[in-house]
């Protein structure tokens, strides 16, 4: 369990450095190379969550996981809804699922602490839902911008490359 959730966490670490690097390029307004990625990070999303579901034992937290898959697939669905709409029904549709989704991280990491390397995903957790929340206020506002969302992306992958390592270190203690 230890080394899957490792790798996975590694990975979604990349791929959210990745993401955030080539939605910053792309963010300036909503075009088709920024809308597949929009659509892209809620799918990705979801691909870790059924991964960790199937790579999960028994007594680790399968329905906070399979209701992120939920969320995410919902996610997807109404970001390419959203986005003929404009930034601020993009903001708003991101911003409810970052809480949703922080709030399901902050779960699956408590009941996961005695793993190690956990309070990073609860600390992560925690600031997803405040920046969801940051995200649904810009949309009212008069600037609301889209380039928030890739730092948003890259500090949810530095937790998980934290959370990654405190789980190699746990286990090569053990």
């Amino acid at each position: 369990m230890s080394h899957d959730l490792r790798t996975l966490y590694y990975a979604r670490f990349a791929f959210a450095v990745v993401w955030a690097g080539l939605f910053a390029v792309m963010a300036s307004d909503l075009n088709p190379v920024s809308v597949v990625l929009l659509v892209l990070y809620p799918l990705v999303d979801l691909a870790a969550a059924a991964y960790d579901v199937r790579s999960t034992e028994a007594d680790r937290p399968r329905g906070p996981l399979r209701l992120n898959i939920a969320l995410s697939l919902v996610t997807a669905i109404a970001l390419g809804v959203a986005v003929s709409s404009g930034i601020p029904s993009v903001l708003r549709v991101w911003g409810a699922w970052a809480i949703a989704a922080g709030a399901v991280q902050v779960v699956v990491a408590v009941r996961r602490r005695r793993l190690g390397g956990q309070w990073a995903m609860i600390v992560s957790g925690s600031i997803s839902v405040l920046a969801g929340a940051g995200f649904v206020l810009m949309a009212a506002g008069t600037d609301a911008s889209l380039t928030n969302l890739a730092g948003y992306a890259t500090l949810g992958g530095i937790f998980f490359l934290v959370s990654a390592i405190r789980l190699q270190r746990a286990s090569t203690a053990s």
